[in-house]
């Protein structure tokens, strides 16, 4: 047995040098498309810091550009809310998009493996047949009616291994190795989108109660004001004109809640499937949006770096690798193929002589295939993988300039939510002025109480408007986190 061992090794060894002396890599070797170098991210120069308004809380503080610095992986931690904390986690836990994503990870990688065991190792199987059969006599030429019956065993192993003279088998795994880049890719890509969609999510229904509650005030006010109004009407004191005129003006704002009313009930839907819950089960806990802090120093990864940073620009690039590694596998096809053949076993009768030195029995051999004609398949498969690449390189180049416009469009808007801001809180504190001021006019019997209703509809819309402009400054915040890449490359552990 021993020597039966060192005889396949002998084979074994014969075959790797062969590969190492006659193998090739035919198609283009991949590289890094170049990182673009643009002179910044808008097309004029970024201000360090956005506007503020004093006095008004984290909401209204100025936010200030870092240049070069990365975003911490956990980027949502730098709003300081537990409840968003709690719910990007649970999201994280329960996530079929993201399971579905490691699976097509581990798939990737399986497919991988099987690849690297058929190409670029021999094949080596076991075989036992036992048969017992007769023949004819008069096929033997007997005629004394012995009917022989014969007895065969036959042990054998057998390994066959095809080279890779030209590397198709080689740019095969390339190819693999790139879809598995892809995907893990991919789940970093699954991650971003799902912090990100939770927390826009979260924030959008704190803004929607807050805005629910405030228009509730202001239909409370302005249906005390038509009380008001028809009172005086029948008095005398007014036209009805007044009073269908407030009646119009009270039925459009009672129409704007349900609409806001449907909104908050489909963002909590969607924010329980993110969190992989059933809108029935129980709410997680509610974000406050008074209670967020609006982050002040907001890092800014330098623009040749953002290709290295955004998963689905490398996703891109994955398969971008993986188009140009199949080209080599068309162009290998052209060319011949040489697999080599080697079995040693034993065949006997009996079973007692089967392993003796006399019944051994071997053979190697090889084949050579060199395609001649195949009706122009072949030329149409490698022409075929050139235009795939040139799709893909088109597809990377458009992926890129997307996440160059994702960052300057998020720049320029916390740029304006900053200013809509200030401007709206601007008119809301003005407005709140003039409703104490009429408070206190009111009390003196300076103005009538139609006055004094009038001042706090005019401040209840007002706090309407600055609550939309606050909920744009958070939203905005986490659509440029998005934007940067999410600080996937921050994290210790890769997910996967």
């Amino acid at each position: 047995m021993i020597w039966l061992v060192l005889r396949f090794h002998f084979l074994i060894i014969i075959i790797f040098l062969c590969e190492l002396m006659t193998g090739c890599m035919l198609g283009p070797n991949f590289h890094t498309p170049a990182a673009p170098q643009p002179k910044g991210y808008t097309e004029k120069p970024l201000s360090t810091k956005t506007a503020s308004i004093r006095s008004q809380g984290t909401a209204g503080k100025a936010q200030y550009f870092a240049l070069g610095q990365d975003l911490p992986a956990e980027w949502w931690y730098l709003f300081h809310s537990k409840a968003l904390n709690q719910l990007i986690q649970t999201g994280l836990e329960n996530s079929p998009n993201l399971a579905a994503a490691q699976a097509a990870l581990r798939q990737a990688k399986e497919a991988l493996n099987a690849q690297i065991g058929t190409s670029l190792f021999p094949a080596v199987s076991a075989q036992f047949s036992a048969t017992r059969q007769k023949f004819s006599d008069e096929t033997l030429g007997f005629s004394n009616g012995t009917n022989p019956v014969f007895n065969l065993f036959n042990p054998s192993l057998n390994i066959a291994y095809t080279l890779d003279v030209f590397g198709g088998a080689r740019r095969q795994i390339e190819a693999l190795q790139a879809q598995v880049d892809y995907q893990a890719y991919q789940i970093e890509a699954s991650y971003l989108t799902l912090t990100s969609n939770i927390a826009t999510t979260a924030i959008t229904i704190s803004s929607l109660k807050a805005q629910i509650q405030a228009t509730r005030e202001l239909i409370q006010s302005q249906a005390e004001t038509l009380t008001i109004i028809k009172k005086q009407y029948r008095l005398g004191g007014t036209s009805h004109t007044e009073v269908l005129t407030q009646e119009t003006l009270l039925a459009q704002t009672r129409a704007t809640l349900p609409s806001l009313e449907q909104s908050l009930a489909r963002s909590l839907h969607v924010l329980a499937a993110l969190t992989g819950r059933f809108p029935s089960d129980t709410p997680l806990p509610p974000i406050d949006l008074e209670q967020l802090i609006l982050p002040r120093r907001l890092p800014l990864s330098l623009p040749s770096h953002l290709t290295r940073q955004r998963p689905d620009v490398r996703a891109s690039e994955a398969l971008l690798h993986a188009a140009s590694a199949q080209i080599g596998v068309a162009t290998a096809n052209l060319f011949p193929q040489l697999t080599l053949n080697g079995s040693y076993g034993w065949e006997s009768n009996t079973a007692s002589t089967l392993f003796s030195p006399h019944t051994a029995a071997w053979s190697i051999g090889g084949q050579l295939l060199q395609p001649i004609f195949y009706g122009g398949a072949l030329q149409a498969k490698r022409r075929q993988a050139l235009a795939a690449y040139d799709q893909a390189e088109a597809q990377y180049r458009q992926t890129v300039l997307q996440a160059f416009q994702n960052v300057a469009d998020s720049l320029r808007a916390l740029e304006n939510d900053a200013q809509a801001f200030r401007a709206q809180k601007q008119a809301e504190i003005a407005a709140k002025n003039v409703l104490n001021l009429v408070k206190k006019q009111y009390y003196l019997g300076g103005v009538s109480y139609l006055s004094l209703l009038d001042a706090e509809r005019q401040y209840q819309q007002t706090k309407i408007a600055r609550i939309q402009a606050q909920a744009s400054r958070y939203t905005d915040t986490v659509a440029l986190f998005q934007a940067l890449g999410g600080g996937w490359w921050s994290r210790s552990v890769k997910r996967g």
